[in-house]
């Protein structure tokens, strides 16, 4: 009577199955996703550094404390200075779009968190990057979720919608 012993767990049999070898690593598309979420976080702490010591730290000098300081890895410095500095040069317009959108809150009331995670992926929004609208909203609650507090997701994602439609209203 030969034949296959060979059961799974759950019994199911395992004659016939195709062996694979080890799990291959991460598609590279799916390795830039990670580098992209990484790199957001990193922005954030950069933001939250710089209003901590505002005035006597530009955004750029935060940057450099934090890769001078933290190890962060190369594949996310790039992207991490390409937000940093669209920050810097259009912070105002940043700021007025987030607070264009907000009923009866003024940005200096909310939280360093996610006040960060508003002017993030506010910039993805506004300007030219390689990140669709709906991934820098979707990053932007997620990321509000992680790091900010209870209602933080819901909040960001109704101030970012609001954004998106005044902004795609305009263009």
């Amino acid at each position: 009577m030969g034949g296959c012993s060979l059961r799974a767990r759950d019994g199911q049999s395992l004659c016939g199955a195709t062996v694979t070898g080890p799990a291959r690593p991460p598609a590279l598309e799916d390795r830039e996703r990670i580098d992209r979420m990484r790199a957001r976080a990193w922005v954030l702490q950069i933001l939250y550094l710089w209003e901590a010591r505002s005035p006597h730290l530009s955004l750029t000098e935060a940057m450099n404390t934090v890769l001078h300081t933290r190890r962060v890895s190369p594949d996310r410095v790039s992207l991490l200075s390409h937000r940093i500095g669209m920050l810097e040069e259009h912070l105002e317009e940043i700021d007025g779009a987030i607070r264009d959108s907000m009923d009866n809150w003024r940005l200096e009331r909310l939280s360093r968190i996610d006040r960060a995670v508003l002017r993030l992926a506010a910039t993805e929004l506004l300007f030219p990057c390689d990140v669709p609208p709906r991934v820098a909203i979707q990053e932007g609650i997620r990321l509000a979720g992680q790091y900010g507090g209870d209602e933080s997701p819901r909040f960001v994602n109704g101030v970012l919608d609001a954004i998106y439609r005044a902004h795609t209203a305009q263009a």
